[in-house]
């Protein structure tokens, strides 16, 4: 009997030693999707519940060979990029996705659930300049829309706003994602002529370390599954908000949503 591979996905992110987000949620989500998640990985970080105490970069030279190890093989129906670190991993990154046919989520990372820095500084406008003009989604939180554009969003009025400020810099779609918002989370998706609004119940639980990651990476699957953007990101923003109804302690911080919530019920 033949067994058909299932649509394949290629995050580009950091690791997470402690699990809840980065490389590991990335793959738990993948695989919660039904997508095969592949990895190529920029940065280690040593991480926990409690945050991130420090992070190595990989030389370009390592993360420009992971991706051709595996695009020059395996290829991929959707890639996701989340935690870069620096302006030569971002450089590096971008010039191979430039070549790829295959939609492209970015995560534009810059800081870590607990406040902690995982972008350097100088890495900003390389990412305005570089990555997020071969994105096909960008999924930039609140925090990270003032980074890239400097539009602070303080009420859901602005997001349209910020939305216009994060497309004239290169990506074909925009999500604004304002679940730090007072009141039912709202996010905002649009193209420049088309304008999506999803919202969803808030949840009482403080276990959500892994968001944004898994919201990018759940979108991204959704593409190689064969969604549109709307589509996928509805579809994606169901499976991140059962994921955070579910999240569950873990050390003495801040634990993980749960990427298995579907397969727990």
């Amino acid at each position: 009997m033949t067994v058909s591979s299932p649509p394949r996905v290629l995050t580009v992110a950091g690791s997470d030693s402690g699990g809840g987000a980065g490389i590991q949620a990335d793959l738990k989500t993948m695989l919660a999707l039904g997508v095969h998640g592949m990895s190529v990985i920029a940065a280690v970080t040593a991480q926990n519940s409690l945050g991130v105490q420090g992070y190595w970069e990989l030389p370009p030279e390592a993360v420009r060979a992971q991706l051709d190890s595996v695009l020059g093989d395996i290829g991929a129906q959707a890639v996701k990029t989340g935690m870069l670190a620096s302006a030569v991993l971002v450089e590096t990154v971008a010039e191979v996705l430039a070549g790829v046919e295959a939609p492209v989520v970015v995560d534009p990372v810059g800081v870590s659930k607990h406040g902690d820095a995982l972008l350097a500084p100088e890495a900003v406008e390389t990412v305005k300049s570089r990555l997020l003009p071969v994105a096909t989604v960008v999924t930039p939180n609140l925090w990270e829309v003032a980074q890239l554009t400097g539009v602070k969003v303080e009420e859901e009025k602005d997001m349209g706003r910020a939305a216009e400020a994060v497309l004239a810099l290169g990506p074909t779609w925009a999500l604004i994602k304002g679940g730090h918002l007072p009141g039912a989370p709202v996010d905002l998706l649009t193209d420049g002529d088309r304008e999506f609004r999803f919202t969803a119940e808030r949840h009482d639980n403080r276990h959500t370390h892994g968001t944004g990651c898994t919201l990018a990476s759940a979108i991204a699957s959704h593409l190689a599954l064969g969604a549109d953007v709307p589509s996928a990101v509805e579809r994606a923003k169901e499976y991140v908000t059962g994921a955070i109804a579910h999240g569950f302690a873990l050390g003495g911080g801040i634990g993980p949503v749960d990427h298995a919530w579907r397969q727990r019920r």
